[in-house]
Protein backbone atom coordinates (compact mmCIF):
# COMPACT_ATOMS: atom_id res chain seq x y z
CA UNK A 1 0.00 0.00 0.00
CA UNK A 2 1.04 3.85 -0.43
CA UNK A 3 0.93 5.66 2.93
CA UNK A 4 0.09 9.15 2.09
CA UNK A 5 1.33 11.92 3.84
CA UNK A 6 -1.26 12.76 6.83
CA UNK A 7 -0.65 16.75 6.50
CA UNK A 8 -2.71 17.96 3.50
CA UNK A 9 -0.79 18.55 0.47
CA UNK A 10 0.88 22.15 0.09
CA UNK A 11 2.14 24.52 -3.51
CA UNK A 12 5.38 24.29 -3.86
CA UNK A 13 6.65 26.91 -5.82
CA UNK A 14 8.64 27.40 -8.77
CA UNK A 15 11.38 30.15 -8.22
CA UNK A 16 14.99 29.54 -7.45
CA UNK A 17 16.61 29.05 -3.92
CA UNK A 18 17.67 32.50 -3.39
CA UNK A 19 14.53 34.10 -4.61
CA UNK A 20 12.30 32.35 -2.65
CA UNK A 21 14.34 33.15 0.64
CA UNK A 22 14.84 36.51 -0.18
CA UNK A 23 11.23 37.40 -0.61
CA UNK A 24 10.25 36.12 2.31
CA UNK A 25 12.82 37.75 4.43
CA UNK A 26 13.34 40.85 2.59
CA UNK A 27 11.29 42.27 5.31
CA UNK A 28 13.54 41.75 8.10
CA UNK A 29 16.02 43.76 7.31
CA UNK A 30 18.19 44.80 10.27
CA UNK A 31 17.19 41.69 12.03
CA UNK A 32 20.67 39.32 12.79
CA UNK A 33 20.06 36.81 9.77
CA UNK A 34 23.93 35.06 11.39
CA UNK A 35 26.11 35.50 13.94
CA UNK A 36 29.49 34.34 14.63
CA UNK A 37 29.48 32.08 17.90
CA UNK A 38 33.10 32.89 18.84
CA UNK A 39 33.47 36.50 17.96
CA UNK A 40 29.45 37.47 17.74
CA UNK A 41 30.35 39.45 14.37
CA UNK A 42 26.32 39.67 12.84
CA UNK A 43 25.17 39.52 9.38
CA UNK A 44 21.93 40.77 9.14
CA UNK A 45 19.71 40.00 6.82
CA UNK A 46 19.21 43.05 4.76
CA UNK A 47 23.33 42.09 4.28
CA UNK A 48 23.23 38.84 3.67
CA UNK A 49 20.85 39.50 0.59
CA UNK A 50 23.10 42.02 -0.36
CA UNK A 51 26.67 40.85 -0.09
CA UNK A 52 25.17 37.16 -1.81
CA UNK A 53 24.22 39.45 -5.00
CA UNK A 54 27.44 40.92 -4.91
CA UNK A 55 29.20 37.70 -4.56
CA UNK A 56 27.17 36.68 -7.58
CA UNK A 57 28.86 39.50 -9.72
CA UNK A 58 31.81 39.07 -8.27
CA UNK A 59 31.97 35.70 -9.75
CA UNK A 60 30.09 36.36 -13.37
CA UNK A 61 33.03 39.09 -13.60
CA UNK A 62 35.47 36.15 -13.42
CA UNK A 63 33.97 34.00 -16.25
CA UNK A 64 31.50 31.88 -13.62
CA UNK A 65 28.50 30.70 -15.10
CA UNK A 66 25.38 28.72 -15.23
CA UNK A 67 26.10 25.58 -14.46
CA UNK A 68 29.70 26.10 -13.25
CA UNK A 69 30.51 24.53 -9.75
CA UNK A 70 32.42 26.19 -6.86
CA UNK A 71 33.62 24.07 -3.70
CA UNK A 72 33.70 25.32 -0.33
CA UNK A 73 35.45 23.75 2.03
CA UNK A 74 34.84 25.61 5.60
CA UNK A 75 33.91 25.56 9.32
CA UNK A 76 30.28 26.92 9.70
CA UNK A 77 30.91 30.97 9.91
CA UNK A 78 28.52 33.61 8.59
CA UNK A 79 30.05 34.17 5.41
CA UNK A 80 28.81 30.12 4.45
CA UNK A 81 25.22 31.54 3.52
CA UNK A 82 26.46 34.30 1.43
CA UNK A 83 28.45 32.28 -0.31
CA UNK A 84 25.84 29.39 -1.07
CA UNK A 85 23.66 32.28 -2.19
CA UNK A 86 25.84 33.68 -4.07
CA UNK A 87 26.46 30.83 -6.18
CA UNK A 88 23.40 30.23 -6.66
CA UNK A 89 22.16 33.61 -7.88
CA UNK A 90 25.26 33.74 -10.58
CA UNK A 91 23.73 30.11 -11.81
CA UNK A 92 26.45 27.92 -9.99
CA UNK A 93 26.14 25.02 -8.07
CA UNK A 94 27.62 25.00 -4.48
CA UNK A 95 29.31 21.42 -3.58
CA UNK A 96 30.13 22.01 0.13
CA UNK A 97 33.15 19.42 1.38
CA UNK A 98 33.81 18.08 4.90
CA UNK A 99 36.43 19.65 6.39
CA UNK A 100 38.19 17.12 8.16
CA UNK A 101 38.78 15.65 4.30
CA UNK A 102 42.49 14.73 3.63
CA UNK A 103 43.78 16.50 0.19
CA UNK A 104 43.20 13.28 -1.18
CA UNK A 105 39.27 12.93 -0.52
CA UNK A 106 39.34 16.26 -1.21
CA UNK A 107 40.58 16.41 -4.31
CA UNK A 108 38.22 13.30 -5.52
CA UNK A 109 35.47 15.40 -4.44
CA UNK A 110 36.92 18.48 -6.43
CA UNK A 111 37.16 16.19 -9.65
CA UNK A 112 33.88 14.49 -9.33
CA UNK A 113 31.91 17.09 -9.09
CA UNK A 114 34.35 19.46 -11.79
CA UNK A 115 34.44 22.13 -9.24
CA UNK A 116 36.24 25.49 -10.70
CA UNK A 117 36.50 27.34 -7.44
CA UNK A 118 37.12 26.61 -3.92
CA UNK A 119 36.44 28.48 -1.15
CA UNK A 120 38.26 28.49 2.04
CA UNK A 121 39.46 29.46 5.34
CA UNK A 122 43.24 30.79 6.27
CA UNK A 123 44.18 27.33 8.02
CA UNK A 124 42.85 25.03 5.33
CA UNK A 125 44.63 27.06 2.88
CA UNK A 126 47.71 24.95 2.47
CA UNK A 127 45.60 21.99 2.44
CA UNK A 128 44.05 23.29 -0.07
CA UNK A 129 46.63 23.81 -2.44
CA UNK A 130 47.74 20.75 -2.14
CA UNK A 131 44.37 19.22 -3.27
CA UNK A 132 43.41 21.07 -5.89
CA UNK A 133 46.69 20.03 -7.58
CA UNK A 134 45.54 18.00 -10.68
CA UNK A 135 41.88 19.26 -10.48
CA UNK A 136 40.11 21.38 -12.56
CA UNK A 137 40.13 24.44 -9.69
CA UNK A 138 42.13 27.24 -11.13
CA UNK A 139 41.44 29.51 -8.22
CA UNK A 140 41.13 29.81 -3.91
CA UNK A 141 39.31 32.24 -2.87
CA UNK A 142 40.01 32.53 1.38
CA UNK A 143 37.32 34.08 3.95
CA UNK A 144 40.23 36.42 5.04
CA UNK A 145 43.79 36.97 3.62
CA UNK A 146 46.10 34.24 2.34
CA UNK A 147 49.11 35.32 -0.15
CA UNK A 148 48.65 33.85 -3.22
CA UNK A 149 44.91 33.56 -2.96
CA UNK A 150 42.35 36.10 -3.39
CA UNK A 151 40.01 37.33 -0.60
CA UNK A 152 36.43 36.87 -0.57
CA UNK A 153 36.44 40.44 0.05
CA UNK A 154 38.16 41.31 -3.27
CA UNK A 155 34.80 39.11 -5.31
CA UNK A 156 32.26 41.31 -2.87
CA UNK A 157 34.17 44.76 -3.65
CA UNK A 158 33.20 44.56 -7.44
CA UNK A 159 30.79 47.25 -9.10
CA UNK A 160 30.04 44.61 -11.62
CA UNK A 161 26.85 44.03 -12.88
CA UNK A 162 24.69 40.97 -10.82
CA UNK A 163 24.08 38.18 -13.54
CA UNK A 164 20.81 37.60 -13.67
CA UNK A 165 20.73 33.72 -15.26
CA UNK A 166 17.38 32.04 -15.95
CA UNK A 167 17.30 29.11 -13.93
CA UNK A 168 14.94 26.22 -14.43
CA UNK A 169 14.50 25.13 -10.91
CA UNK A 170 13.16 21.47 -11.80
CA UNK A 171 16.27 20.62 -13.64
CA UNK A 172 19.12 23.10 -12.47
CA UNK A 173 20.80 22.38 -9.31
CA UNK A 174 21.35 24.16 -6.30
CA UNK A 175 23.97 22.21 -4.71
CA UNK A 176 25.97 18.55 -4.94
CA UNK A 177 26.29 17.44 -1.44
CA UNK A 178 28.13 14.47 -0.57
CA UNK A 179 26.57 11.48 0.57
CA UNK A 180 28.61 9.96 4.06
CA UNK A 181 30.21 7.25 2.26
CA UNK A 182 29.66 4.50 5.09
CA UNK A 183 28.41 2.34 2.22
CA UNK A 184 31.29 2.79 -0.37
CA UNK A 185 32.87 5.85 -2.23
CA UNK A 186 31.18 9.20 -1.72
CA UNK A 187 28.23 9.77 -4.65
CA UNK A 188 27.77 13.38 -5.62
CA UNK A 189 23.57 13.86 -4.88
CA UNK A 190 21.87 16.00 -7.61
CA UNK A 191 19.81 18.92 -5.80
CA UNK A 192 17.70 20.72 -7.90
CA UNK A 193 16.43 24.66 -6.58
CA UNK A 194 13.06 22.54 -7.29
CA UNK A 195 13.93 19.92 -4.54
CA UNK A 196 15.50 22.48 -2.12
CA UNK A 197 12.01 24.93 -2.27
CA UNK A 198 10.12 22.14 -1.92
CA UNK A 199 11.33 20.70 1.42
CA UNK A 200 11.28 24.16 2.77
CA UNK A 201 7.75 24.51 2.23
CA UNK A 202 7.43 20.84 3.09
CA UNK A 203 8.84 21.28 6.25
CA UNK A 204 6.89 23.80 7.85
CA UNK A 205 3.49 21.99 9.37
CA UNK A 206 6.39 20.11 11.49
CA UNK A 207 9.28 22.86 12.06
CA UNK A 208 7.34 25.64 13.08
CA UNK A 209 10.32 27.97 13.21
CA UNK A 210 9.78 31.49 13.39
CA UNK A 211 11.27 35.55 13.80
CA UNK A 212 10.95 34.89 17.46
CA UNK A 213 13.57 32.10 17.37
CA UNK A 214 17.53 31.89 17.77
CA UNK A 215 19.17 28.62 16.61
CA UNK A 216 22.34 26.94 17.11
CA UNK A 217 24.60 26.38 13.93
CA UNK A 218 26.35 23.30 15.60
CA UNK A 219 26.00 20.45 12.89
CA UNK A 220 27.74 20.66 10.13
CA UNK A 221 27.11 23.19 7.19
CA UNK A 222 28.41 20.62 4.72
CA UNK A 223 26.21 18.06 5.72
CA UNK A 224 22.66 18.23 4.12
CA UNK A 225 20.82 18.48 7.99
CA UNK A 226 23.15 21.51 8.83
CA UNK A 227 22.97 22.67 5.01
CA UNK A 228 19.20 22.97 4.35
CA UNK A 229 17.56 22.39 7.28
CA UNK A 230 19.55 25.28 9.81
CA UNK A 231 21.12 27.36 6.89
CA UNK A 232 18.69 27.25 4.44
CA UNK A 233 15.11 26.57 5.68
CA UNK A 234 15.69 28.19 9.17
CA UNK A 235 16.57 31.75 7.52
CA UNK A 236 14.00 31.00 4.93
CA UNK A 237 11.56 31.27 8.64
CA UNK A 238 13.24 34.30 9.87
CA UNK A 239 15.11 32.63 12.76
CA UNK A 240 18.97 33.95 13.49
CA UNK A 241 21.07 31.55 13.57
CA UNK A 242 24.48 31.78 16.06
CA UNK A 243 27.16 29.32 14.17
CA UNK A 244 29.58 27.21 15.95
CA UNK A 245 32.67 26.61 14.14
CA UNK A 246 33.27 22.83 15.76
CA UNK A 247 31.13 21.06 18.67
CA UNK A 248 33.07 22.38 22.08
CA UNK A 249 30.62 21.22 24.54
CA UNK A 250 31.35 24.10 27.02
CA UNK A 251 31.37 26.31 24.07
CA UNK A 252 27.82 25.02 22.89
CA UNK A 253 26.65 25.66 26.67
CA UNK A 254 27.89 29.04 26.79
CA UNK A 255 26.57 29.86 23.11
CA UNK A 256 23.05 28.70 24.74
CA UNK A 257 23.06 30.94 27.50
CA UNK A 258 24.72 34.30 26.21
CA UNK A 259 22.18 33.97 23.02
CA UNK A 260 19.36 32.93 24.49
CA UNK A 261 19.18 30.32 21.58
CA UNK A 262 15.69 28.48 21.56
CA UNK A 263 16.11 25.62 19.58
CA UNK A 264 18.56 23.17 18.49
CA UNK A 265 18.75 20.45 15.43
CA UNK A 266 21.19 18.06 16.95
CA UNK A 267 22.41 14.60 16.75
CA UNK A 268 22.26 11.83 19.53
CA UNK A 269 25.79 12.08 20.43
CA UNK A 270 25.45 15.67 21.75
CA UNK A 271 21.76 14.74 23.26
CA UNK A 272 24.39 11.88 24.80
CA UNK A 273 26.55 14.58 26.21
CA UNK A 274 22.98 17.25 27.62
CA UNK A 275 21.77 13.95 29.75
CA UNK A 276 24.66 12.97 31.55
CA UNK A 277 27.67 14.97 31.63
CA UNK A 278 27.96 17.60 34.50
CA UNK A 279 29.14 20.56 32.84
CA UNK A 280 25.45 21.31 32.13
CA UNK A 281 24.57 21.66 35.27
CA UNK A 282 26.88 24.99 34.98
CA UNK A 283 24.75 27.00 32.65
CA UNK A 284 21.43 28.62 32.16
CA UNK A 285 19.63 26.43 29.50
CA UNK A 286 16.19 27.82 30.53
CA UNK A 287 15.68 29.73 26.77
CA UNK A 288 15.71 26.47 25.12
CA UNK A 289 12.03 25.25 23.75
CA UNK A 290 12.72 21.87 21.47
CA UNK A 291 15.81 19.96 20.68
CA UNK A 292 15.14 18.32 17.27
CA UNK A 293 17.26 14.75 16.77
CA UNK A 294 17.99 13.60 13.69
CA UNK A 295 20.64 12.31 10.84
CA UNK A 296 21.18 8.80 13.31
CA UNK A 297 18.57 6.58 15.73
CA UNK A 298 17.33 8.12 18.50
CA UNK A 299 17.33 5.98 22.04
CA UNK A 300 13.56 7.45 23.35
CA UNK A 301 14.92 6.62 26.99
CA UNK A 302 17.79 9.16 26.17
CA UNK A 303 15.69 11.83 24.97
CA UNK A 304 13.52 11.38 27.95
CA UNK A 305 16.16 11.77 29.89
CA UNK A 306 17.34 15.08 28.37
CA UNK A 307 13.77 16.52 28.93
CA UNK A 308 14.14 15.73 32.67
CA UNK A 309 17.52 16.77 32.98
CA UNK A 310 16.84 20.32 31.20
CA UNK A 311 13.58 20.81 30.99
CA UNK A 312 12.63 21.00 27.08
CA UNK A 313 11.01 19.24 24.31
CA UNK A 314 13.09 16.10 22.60
CA UNK A 315 11.69 14.96 19.14
CA UNK A 316 13.17 12.87 16.35
CA UNK A 317 12.95 13.27 12.64
CA UNK A 318 14.35 11.31 9.90
CA UNK A 319 15.78 12.60 6.01
CA UNK A 320 18.75 11.49 3.91
CA UNK A 321 20.95 13.80 1.31
CA UNK A 322 19.14 12.03 -1.22
CA UNK A 323 15.71 13.27 -0.03
CA UNK A 324 16.52 16.88 0.92
CA UNK A 325 16.59 16.12 3.27
CA UNK A 326 13.46 16.18 5.47
CA UNK A 327 10.87 12.92 4.96
CA UNK A 328 9.44 13.03 8.60
CA UNK A 329 9.42 14.76 12.04
CA UNK A 330 7.25 14.95 15.17
CA UNK A 331 5.38 17.99 15.29
CA UNK A 332 5.83 20.60 17.85
CA UNK A 333 2.63 19.93 19.82
CA UNK A 334 3.97 17.77 23.25
CA UNK A 335 0.56 15.72 23.41
CA UNK A 336 1.59 14.06 19.31
CA UNK A 337 4.94 13.82 20.08
CA UNK A 338 6.17 9.63 20.13
CA UNK A 339 9.99 9.88 20.97
CA UNK A 340 10.22 5.92 19.65
CA UNK A 341 9.76 7.03 16.00
CA UNK A 342 10.85 9.75 13.27
CA UNK A 343 7.36 11.34 13.65
CA UNK A 344 5.01 12.15 10.81
CA UNK A 345 5.71 12.36 7.05
CA UNK A 346 5.85 15.80 5.55
CA UNK A 347 3.11 16.69 2.70
CA UNK A 348 3.34 16.22 -0.61
CA UNK A 349 5.15 12.78 -0.20
CA UNK A 350 4.21 9.19 -0.24
CA UNK A 351 5.95 6.65 0.97
CA UNK A 352 6.09 2.38 0.81
CA UNK A 353 7.02 -0.62 3.11
CA UNK A 354 8.48 -3.31 1.00
CA UNK A 355 9.40 -6.19 1.68
CA UNK A 356 13.13 -6.84 0.84
CA UNK A 357 12.83 -10.26 -0.27
CA UNK A 358 10.12 -10.30 -2.41
CA UNK A 359 9.31 -6.70 -2.92
CA UNK A 360 5.76 -7.13 -2.24
CA UNK A 361 4.32 -3.76 -0.35
CA UNK A 362 3.38 -4.24 3.23
CA UNK A 363 0.93 -2.76 5.46
CA UNK A 364 0.77 -0.65 9.07
CA UNK A 365 2.95 -2.07 11.41
CA UNK A 366 5.03 -4.05 9.43
CA UNK A 367 8.61 -3.62 8.81
CA UNK A 368 10.57 -3.28 5.56
CA UNK A 369 12.39 -1.34 3.20
CA UNK A 370 11.52 2.40 3.39
CA UNK A 371 10.80 3.45 -0.34
CA UNK A 372 9.50 7.07 -0.92
CA UNK A 373 8.00 9.45 -3.59
CA UNK A 374 8.04 13.32 -3.31
CA UNK A 375 9.41 16.81 -5.45
CA UNK A 376 12.24 16.91 -2.38
CA UNK A 377 13.78 13.38 -3.84
CA UNK A 378 17.29 14.15 -5.64
CA UNK A 379 17.42 14.23 -9.38
CA UNK A 380 20.05 11.10 -9.00
CA UNK A 381 23.75 10.67 -8.54
CA UNK A 382 26.34 12.51 -10.60
CA UNK A 383 28.25 10.82 -12.85
CA UNK A 384 27.10 7.51 -11.42
CA UNK A 385 23.93 6.27 -13.80
CA UNK A 386 24.50 2.66 -11.92
CA UNK A 387 24.04 4.03 -8.45
CA UNK A 388 21.01 6.13 -9.37
CA UNK A 389 19.26 2.98 -11.35
CA UNK A 390 19.91 1.33 -7.88
CA UNK A 391 18.32 4.02 -5.82
CA UNK A 392 15.68 5.67 -8.18
CA UNK A 393 12.87 3.79 -10.08
CA UNK A 394 11.37 5.23 -13.58
CA UNK A 395 8.44 6.15 -11.90
CA UNK A 396 9.98 8.29 -8.60
CA UNK A 397 10.27 5.85 -6.20
CA UNK A 398 13.56 5.83 -4.21
CA UNK A 399 15.18 3.15 -2.37
CA UNK A 400 16.43 4.40 1.04
CA UNK A 401 18.25 1.16 2.02
CA UNK A 402 16.76 1.74 5.59
CA UNK A 403 14.42 -0.97 7.15
CA UNK A 404 10.91 0.58 8.35
CA UNK A 405 7.74 0.57 9.50
CA UNK A 406 4.65 3.57 9.80
CA UNK A 407 1.86 3.03 12.07
CA UNK A 408 -1.59 3.42 12.24
CA UNK A 409 -1.66 6.91 12.79
CA UNK A 410 0.96 7.66 10.14
CA UNK A 411 3.89 7.26 12.67
CA UNK A 412 7.41 6.19 10.73
CA UNK A 413 10.12 4.37 12.90
CA UNK A 414 13.62 3.67 11.61
CA UNK A 415 14.61 0.10 12.32
CA UNK A 416 17.76 0.16 10.92
CA UNK A 417 19.79 -0.18 7.83
CA UNK A 418 18.64 -2.71 6.11
CA UNK A 419 22.83 -4.17 5.98
CA UNK A 420 23.42 -3.84 9.15
CA UNK A 421 20.90 -6.17 10.56
CA UNK A 422 22.48 -9.18 12.30
CA UNK A 423 21.40 -12.31 10.89
CA UNK A 424 21.25 -14.65 14.60
CA UNK A 425 20.40 -17.97 13.26
CA UNK A 426 18.07 -16.34 10.74
CA UNK A 427 16.38 -13.66 12.98
CA UNK A 428 16.69 -10.45 12.63
CA UNK A 429 18.59 -8.66 15.62
CA UNK A 430 18.18 -4.47 14.59
CA UNK A 431 21.75 -3.27 16.14
CA UNK A 432 20.24 0.22 17.10
CA UNK A 433 18.17 -1.71 19.51
CA UNK A 434 21.07 -3.19 21.51
CA UNK A 435 22.55 0.08 21.46
CA UNK A 436 20.08 2.00 23.22
CA UNK A 437 19.49 -0.50 26.08
CA UNK A 438 23.63 -0.49 26.51
CA UNK A 439 23.52 3.45 26.65
CA UNK A 440 20.93 3.62 29.02
CA UNK A 441 23.16 2.01 31.41
CA UNK A 442 24.80 4.53 33.44
CA UNK A 443 28.67 2.89 33.21
CA UNK A 444 28.36 3.30 29.65
CA UNK A 445 28.82 6.32 28.11
CA UNK A 446 28.53 5.10 23.82
CA UNK A 447 28.32 2.29 22.11
CA UNK A 448 27.71 0.79 18.61
CA UNK A 449 26.87 -2.94 17.83
CA UNK A 450 28.08 -5.10 14.92
CA UNK A 451 27.22 -8.82 13.47
CA UNK A 452 30.75 -10.99 14.34
CA UNK A 453 30.94 -14.07 11.96
CA UNK A 454 29.85 -17.12 14.29
CA UNK A 455 30.16 -20.77 13.01
CA UNK A 456 27.03 -21.95 14.67
CA UNK A 457 24.66 -19.28 14.34
CA UNK A 458 25.81 -17.15 11.45
CA UNK A 459 26.31 -13.98 13.03
CA UNK A 460 26.03 -12.85 16.49
CA UNK A 461 26.26 -9.47 18.43
CA UNK A 462 29.16 -7.94 19.65
CA UNK A 463 29.22 -4.84 21.21
CA UNK A 464 32.32 -2.22 21.35
CA UNK A 465 31.61 -0.02 24.79
CA UNK A 466 33.24 3.62 26.11
CA UNK A 467 32.64 3.06 29.50
CA UNK A 468 31.90 5.76 32.24
CA UNK A 469 32.42 4.27 35.26
CA UNK A 470 33.18 0.66 36.33
CA UNK A 471 31.26 -2.18 34.71
CA UNK A 472 32.32 -5.31 33.32
CA UNK A 473 31.74 -7.63 30.30
CA UNK A 474 29.58 -10.40 32.14
CA UNK A 475 27.50 -7.40 33.84
CA UNK A 476 26.99 -5.47 30.60
CA UNK A 477 26.02 -8.50 28.69
CA UNK A 478 23.75 -9.69 31.71
CA UNK A 479 21.73 -6.00 31.62
CA UNK A 480 21.23 -6.39 27.92
CA UNK A 481 20.00 -10.14 28.55
CA UNK A 482 16.83 -9.20 31.21
CA UNK A 483 15.91 -6.71 28.76
CA UNK A 484 15.70 -8.34 25.12
CA UNK A 485 14.57 -11.64 23.84
CA UNK A 486 16.82 -14.31 24.36
CA UNK A 487 17.95 -14.37 20.26
CA UNK A 488 18.86 -10.76 20.68
CA UNK A 489 21.55 -10.95 23.72
CA UNK A 490 24.94 -9.10 22.88
CA UNK A 491 27.64 -12.04 23.22
CA UNK A 492 30.67 -10.28 23.05
CA UNK A 493 31.80 -6.83 24.59
CA UNK A 494 35.22 -4.76 23.74
CA UNK A 495 35.96 -1.84 26.06
CA UNK A 496 37.18 1.20 23.39
CA UNK A 497 37.70 5.11 23.87
CA UNK A 498 35.69 6.30 21.32
CA UNK A 499 32.94 5.02 18.63
CA UNK A 500 33.58 6.29 15.46
CA UNK A 501 31.04 8.28 14.09
CA UNK A 502 30.83 10.41 10.55
CA UNK A 503 30.04 14.03 11.39
CA UNK A 504 26.42 13.89 10.89
CA UNK A 505 26.67 11.71 14.24
CA UNK A 506 26.09 8.06 12.16
CA UNK A 507 28.43 4.95 13.99
CA UNK A 508 30.82 3.74 11.33
CA UNK A 509 30.04 0.34 11.44
CA UNK A 510 31.98 -0.27 8.65
CA UNK A 511 34.97 0.89 10.20
CA UNK A 512 34.24 -1.61 12.87
CA UNK A 513 34.10 -4.55 10.89
CA UNK A 514 37.38 -3.69 9.08
CA UNK A 515 38.95 -3.45 12.75
CA UNK A 516 37.17 -6.72 13.75
CA UNK A 517 38.30 -8.50 10.56
CA UNK A 518 41.97 -7.22 10.66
Amino acid sequence: MIFQSTFPDIEIPNEPVPEFLFEHTRHLGEKPALIDGPTGRTLTFAALETLARRLSAGLAQRGFAKGDVLAILSPNLPEYAIVLQGTALAGGITTPINPLYTPREIRHQLNDSGARLLVTVPPFAERAREAIEGTGVDEIIVIGEVPGTTPLEALLATEAPEPHPKIDPATDLFALPYSSGTTGLPKGVMVSHGNVCANMRQSEPVEPVSPDDVLLGVLPFFHIYGFTVIMTYSLYRGASIVTMPRFDLEQFLQAIEEHKVTRIHVVPPILLALAKHPLIDNYDLSSLRMLVSAAAPLDPELGRAVQQRIGCLVKQGFGMTESGPVVSVNPDDPERIRLETCGLIVPNTEARIVDPATGADLGPGERGELVLRGPQMMLGYLNNPAATARTLTEDGWMHTGDLAMIDEDGYLSIVDRLKELIKYKAFQVAPAELEGVLLSHPAVADAAVIPLPDPEAGEIPKAFVVRRGDVTEDELMGYVAERVASYKKVRAIEFVDAIPKSASGKILRRVLREREAS
